[in-house]
């Protein structure tokens, strides 16, 4: 009964409202060193990721075991996973391996790219996921396992670095384990909701011709409900994506684009991001159709498709003809993330883009490189290849734009230009 009474109690903090949780401090406390890294990697504008991976039958692995052989367990699954993370491209993303849930580990992550976090965790785990198994299997043949993993990103607002983390963890022990039911049926019925609200909200960030520094584009940008967790876009789309709703989302992101280009009267080209999950979806082309009816006054010509987050087209039945039947209709395609690993090389060579976005972690202190300069070079060599169009993204000072000028870059985006903005104030301000 003592037992069941404090499994209760530690279950009972994910249900309470958020200005209780202060009295219910975290049973972990990280090393200071750990703490320090992780208020570096978010003050230096990186992200910081809780991933928890749960043993799903561990409960009844453990009634076999002593006491001793449970902890060895538990300590080899954490040497484990430090093994193949080390082995792999990901090190430098690990922060810390914390075994102090129960259930198996909490992993955190610094993250560079706030636009790619999602898809980099899911490669991520698809990646390692199977050589941790195929490592646990070597020392227990015995164990017939399964994980469950579920990750958050942190939203630090008005609280400790280590208040922060824990609330992200706990999100995402609800998102691993469904068993919760209470707190995962509350997290997609909060992104349902968001959804049948349409309580999203759509930013413009200006796309500039360099060869005579006017708009040429925009590219919109998806916030969630202001003054929520869920504002900050990687919280919402990770939740979506987790909750199988990313489908849902992104159209209506498509929808509310239709309808403020109509508002406004934008004449410009649209950037509009999705997922390679979207855009595959056998429904997703007779759902344009019917949005393309409501909405006359869009011109295809004028919109395109930009495949983001490195995402995998492998398997997905009916991208290709997606793309197809896209273009068929004057819709124009984007590769984002070109420069940033091999899927989005892939890509390329797969769908033949009309435009190649080239990655942030290329552009960024450029003129001082001369290896990303030699890589941008060859990115634009590609370009000429595929025909395509070549913008950069996340120029943030004169000099990177003086590099990309020197070496013909069609189109740039950036903060040196313009942070998001609401399009109705940016036409305004930069007309």
């Amino acid at each position: 009964m003592e037992k069941q009474f404090r499994r209760f109690k530690k279950w009972n903090k994910l249900f309470l409202p958020l200005h209780k949780l202060r009295y219910y401090p975290p049973k972990f406390v990280l090393r200071d060193p750990v703490l320090e890294g992780v208020y570096q990697a978010i003050t230096s504008g990186q992200q910081v990721a809780v991933i928890v991976i749960n043993v799903s039958n561990l409960r009844e692995f453990s009634q076999q075991l002593e006491t001793n052989q449970l902890y060895e367990f538990k300590n080899d699954l954490k040497i484990g996973f430090k093994h193949v993370f080390d082995d792999s491209i990901y090190k430098n993303d690990l922060l810390v391996v914390h075994d102090y849930y129960s259930e198996g580990l909490t992993i955190f992550l610094r993250i560079n790219d706030e636009k790619q976090s999602v898809v980099h965790i899911e490669k991520m785990l698809r990646v390692l996921m199977p050589q941790l198994e195929k490592w646990i299997f070597a020392k227990y043949p015995y164990f017939h396992h399964t994980f469950e993993i579920g990750y958050m990103f942190m939203e630090r607002k008005q609280c400790t670095t280590q208040d922060a983390l824990y609330l992200a963890q706990q999100q995402a022990v609800a998102m691993a384990e469904k068993r919760v039911q209470t707190r995962y049926i509350e997290t997609l019925l909060e992104v349902r909701d968001i959804i049948q609200k349409r309580e999203i909200t759509l930013l413009a960030q200006p796309i500039i011709d360099l060869s005579n520094k006017r708009i040429k584009a925009w590219e919109f940008l998806t916030r969630g409900p202001k003054g929520t967790a869920l504002e900050n876009p990687l919280q919402l789309f990770s939740l979506a994506r987790q909750s199988n709703l990313i489908y849902d989302l992104e159209l209506l992101v498509l929808e509310k684009s239709f309808q403020m280009i109509e508002r406004v009267k934008c004449v410009d080209d649209v950037f509009l991001n999705f997922t390679p999950i979207t855009l595959g979806n056998k429904r997703f082309i007779p759902a344009l159709e019917k949005l393309l009816d409501r909405h006359q006054n869009i011109n295809p010509y004028k919109m395109i498709f930009e495949v983001t987050e490195r995402d995998s087209i492998e398997g997905l039945t009916f991208f290709r003809d997606n793309i197809k039947q896209l273009r068929q209709k004057g819709f124009r395609i984007a590769v984002d993330d070109t420069g940033a690993g091999y899927s989005s090389l892939h890509t390329i060579s797969e769908i033949m883009p009309d435009i190649i976005k080239i990655d942030r972690s290329v552009i960024q202190d450029i003129d001082t490189n001369r290896v990303k300069e030699s890589m941008l070079k060859g990115l634009i060599l590609i370009a000429k290849e595929t025909g395509s169009l070549v913008v950069a993204e996340g120029i943030e000072k004169k000099e990177e734009a003086e590099v990309l000028k020197r070496n013909h870059v069609d189109l740039a985006q950036g903060y040196f230009y313009a942070k998001p903005g609401t399009l109705e104030k940016e036409r305004v301000a930069l007309l």
